[in-house]
Formats: structure tokens, sequence, C-alpha cells
């Protein structure tokens, strides 16, 4: 099965800190065990973002722009929006990003050694009927044509080389995710069993004729009895369904923390299944080798090979930048003839108000909610019900890696019963085997609420991220410390949203994506319910077409 997906203290920071950027409120040289390691912390830009709840007084507007749509954010879903409204013709948008550069959690960066991403890094294959999706990887060259029965078939480049999986357990490193390695015959009975019911739910229809489960998952089927499924956790359907093997409920466990930063306790029944079930990707090599729904493609920045190409796939030939960043949106107002929203220019320190027909909101619930707070105070009550884990994802550049028995290191290496949930190889795709490697490893802080891990993590250094990460790796890795010679951290305070009971299939979430007039829009992966790349990229242009007709309502939707 496909098995990844997807802060620094505030109390001081004076505002030379935070016109430098994230970055620079902790870059140093940490001594750790018996290296010095070279590093540094780095956070998206909450600094800044916290200013619209943090009662600062902006300065008046010294500056005036006009563009029909203005995109608060530039996420994947402000992003993807942005490339359908200029497919549509609507090319006079302005994007603006309160971070240093677009990308959301699909963010990466690069060394000497390797690029690597700081979030997502992987895309399952999709399902040949989203054909939006499936038209965005043929501009980028994932997909390079289609066979006479209408297949995609893939660069094999793009697609994760071999080997691709392997878990730690007993202290054995075995192939695949799935625990076998001295699993008790009644315990292989119960996944066995589970996975079964997963073959039996892929193919499961609705009443409507729907896909119980698709992806983007709006295309769900609206039958009850899948519906059903969103109001109980995951966890209790497992208790309900007999399945009690530790080792089963181990890698339910990984499986949520994975893809949702967050438990079967804490997610829905229908959130938990549909992780599993919804994988219906399939296609074909260059060389004519099947490609199945348990592949998936990959890059050495991860979902950045995705997000660079969203960005160059708008021409914009304004003699006006058509993205800023560094501008924090703190004040939208509707108007007779528009929306004048008010954007406080971080670098400039320097308010510019800008008009638009229309405006999308393609941020993050908990910042939509202090944009719309006396707007329409409504949609507050939504946004306190989202889940948002934090995360930690550390990059780190090592010499060597200790190697134990079994399987050798692979593209994903997941340990049983750990902390984390494993790191990939960032260079995993290159041809030459190179001694030096940049892994990223991936740490859901789900061991607390929310709001309590993400305190934890504000108030901890990067030396105390580096101790953490060593013994982790440690853990899989016995005697690697000497061998790294860096450790970049970033944090992720809302890390990605958690489906939790009635959340993806409540009203409430319904309400949350409705436009507010035909002036304000929204678009986030916070408004699936899950933090894919799929469903931001679909948010986006879900979005892109109710703005389309809302500005040229006889135009056809495309």
């Amino acid at each position: 099965m496909p098995t990844r997906r997807f802060f620094l203290q505030q109390t001081g920071l004076g505002l030379a800190s935070l016109l430098a950027g994230p970055w620079a409120l902790e870059s140093c040289r940490s001594t750790t065990a018996r290296v010095p390691i070279a590093g540094q912390l780095r956070g998206a830009n909450q600094a800044v973002g916290h200013l619209l709840r943090g009662g600062m007084t902006f300065p008046a507007p010294t500056r005036n722009r006009t563009v029909d749509v203005l995109i608060i954010g530039g996420g994947i879903a402000g992003l993807s929006a942005r490339r359908w409204l200029h497919r549509q013709g609507l090319s006079d948008t302005l994007l603006v990003e309160l971070d240093e550069q677009t990308g959301g959690n699909s963010s990466h960066g690069q060394n000497t050694v390797s690029a690597y991403p700081w979030g997502a890094h992987y895309l399952p294959i999709p399902d040949p009927r989203n054909t939006e999706l499936i038209d965005f990887l043929r501009d980028t060259g994932t997909i390079t044509g289609h066979t006479d029965h209408g297949q995609p078939i893939y660069n094999e480049y793009h697609l994760c080389h071999d080997p691709q999986e392997r878990l730690l357990i007993d202290g054995h490193w075995q192939e695949g995710l799935v625990p076998e390695r001295g699993v008790p015959a009644s315990d292989r009975a119960q996944l066995a069993r589970f996975f079964a019911l997963i073959d039996t739910l892929k193919q499961a229809k609705g009443q409507d004729g729907r896909d119980a489960f698709a992806i983007p998952l709006d295309r769900s089927s609206a039958d009850p009895t899948f519906r059903a499924l969103d109001t109980v956790t995951f966890a209790d359907y497992l208790d309900q369904h007999g399945y009690t093997s530790p080792y089963l409920r181990w890698y339910m466990t990984y499986a949520c923390r994975d893809d949702y930063g967050a438990t079967p306790e804490t997610i829905s029944a229908w959130a938990g299944l549909h992780y599993f079930a919804a994988r219906k990707g399939q296609g074909r090599t260059q060389t004519g080798g099947l490609v199945a729904s348990s592949d998936v493609l990959t890059w050495p920045q991860g979902n950045g090979f995705l997000l660079d190409h969203l960005r160059q796939s708008v021409d914009s030939p304004s003699e006006q930048p058509t993205v800023l960043t560094h501008h924090l949106a703190y004040a939208i107002q509707p108007q007779e003839d528009g929306v004048r929203v008010l954007c406080y220019d971080v670098i400039a320190q320097q308010t510019i108000a800008i008009r638009a027909k229309a405006v999308l909101l393609a941020t993050p619930q908990f910042v939509t909610k202090s944009l719309l707070r006396s707007l329409a105070p409504d949609r507050a009550a939504f946004a306190d019900r989202v889940h948002n884990a934090p995360w930690l994802v550390a990059n780190l550049t090592v010499n060597s890696l200790p190697q134990g028995g079994g399987m050798p290191l692979c593209w994903d290496n997941v340990g049983y019963n750990t902390a984390s949930v494993g790191y990939i190889t960032a260079n995993h795709q290159d041809v030459s085997d190179q001694p030096k490697r940049v892994i990223t490893l991936y740490w859901p802080l789900t061991d607390a609420p929310p709001h309590e891990a993400r305190r934890r993590a504000y108030q901890s250094t990067y030396a105390d991220w580096v101790q953490q990460v060593l013994a982790e790796l440690e853990t899989l890795h016995p005697g690697v410390t000497p061998s790294v010679e860096q450790v970049d951290v970033q944090l992720w305070g809302h890390g990605m949203v958690a489906p939790t009971p009635s959340f993806v299939w409540g009203e409430a979430r319904q309400q949350a994506m409705r436009p507010i007039g035909k002036q304000l829009f929204f678009a986030h992966s916070d408004l699936s319910g899950v933090s894919l790349f799929e469903e931001a990229f679909y948010q986006g242009i879900r979005a892109a077409r109710e703005i389309v007709q809302a500005l040229h309502p006889s135009t056809n939707p495309v």
C-alpha cells in the first residue's frame, strides 16, 4: 500500500528578527554527542502570521493596486486556482503570500548533496478518471502519453525506484511496511482479513453509482451506508470488527499518523478506510510495464517538483509582479464594486490597498478565521473544529548509514513502534550510488493535544530537536551519530488537517466551501479534511470555476 504523505518561540521576537525571516531566528552549530553538527531551525513564518491576532496597528496604505482576482495564500490550492484561472482567460490575477516563497508544505530545499523536501514528498498514482490531475501530470512530463486503451504512460524516472520500503522489526529490516517478521498466525489472519476488506471497498459503489471512496473525496458516494462511517472513530470501528492484533493496530496507527498527523482514536472510520480504499491508480511505463495503485511518484525535492511546475505554468506578461511574498493580508473590506484588501509588506513595512472583483482565500482555516472574524463569524465555529497537529521534518546529511540485517537502504524506511514515522532517502532517485545522502525524517507530534504539542514545539530549541532527532535515528541505525554532518529542522505548527468524526461529511464543511456573495471564495486542503496534494489541487480548481462563473456568468464551466 502507499505509505507516506506529509516553531519557533514567539515570545520576545523583535521586529528585526521578524523581518529577517524564520531562517534567521536560530541558526547555529550545536555539539551533540561526539561531533559538531551544522544546521538550523526553520519554520513557516508564524511570527508574521501571528500579527493578525497580536493587536498590531498597521500603517495606512501608501500604495494601491487593482486586479480582477486576488488570491490570498500561495500553497498548492492557491497556485492551482491561479493556473486554472489563467487557462480560462482570467490572467489579471495577483497572489499574496506571507512567507518567503510560495509552496506551503510542498516547499523544498537543496544542499551540495541533494535536493530534499520540507514536507510532502510523493504522489500516489492517480485514478485515470481524475482528468484534471492527469492533464497536469502530462504538462510536467510525468505522463508522456496514453495507451490505445487510454491508460496513462508514466516516465519511469518519476516512479519510485526499487527498493521502495522496509520496516525495522525485532532488529531486522524486512521488505514492506506491513509487519511480517515474527508475527503469529492469528495476527497474520487479521491482517489478511483487513486487506480483503480493503479490496472489497475499493470496488464498492453506493446506490448513486459512485465509488464508495474516491479522490477527490467530494466525488465519493453519498450513500448513507458509507457516510455513516464518518460518525465513529476508526479505533472504535476496528474494535467493533474484531481487529485487535497489536501488529495490525500498529500499522493502522502508523498510517493515520503518516497521512493525517493523527491517531485512529482521533479520525473517523470513513477517513481511516479511505486511506487504503481510495487508491485506484493504474497505468503503464514507457517500456510497457504495469503501474499499479501501490506505486508512487517521487522526486528528490518531493512534491516541490509539482510545486515548481505550478509556479511556472502561468504566463505573466504584466509589468507588475503577479506574486508578492512577505505580504500579510490583514483586512478584507467588501464594497459594492468588489473587495478592498489591505496587505502589509513585511520587508518595506508598508501597507498596500488592493482592489479586486473577486478574492480567493486559499488559506488554512486558522488564518481564514482571523480574516473573517467580523465579516462571517459563523465561519469561526467551523475553524475551531479543525484539528491541525504540528509536525517536525528534519533533513539530515549523512556520509554513511550503519545497516543492520535484512533489506538494504530503501526509499521509505520505518521503525516498528518508534516515535517518528521513519525517513525517506531524498536522493534515492539518483542513478549514482554516492555514499553521502540526505535523509528526511518525518515526526508527527501526536503525543498530546495539538495546542499542547504546538506549545512544546515553540519552546524547544534547535539543540533540543537535534538531540531528539539523533536519538530517534539511533534506534534505526545504532552508532550513526558520528556520520551525521548536518541537521536542518523544519517545524510545522499546523502541519495537516485531520478528518475527525463527522468532519468530512458534516454540513459545516460544505458551508465553509461556499462563496460569500459573488466576491469571496475559498479553497484549501482544510476544506477537504484531508491534507493531500490531490485535494489541495482539486480545491483550487473548484474555487476557480466558481470565480469564473461569478465574473462571467455566460461562460460554460470547463
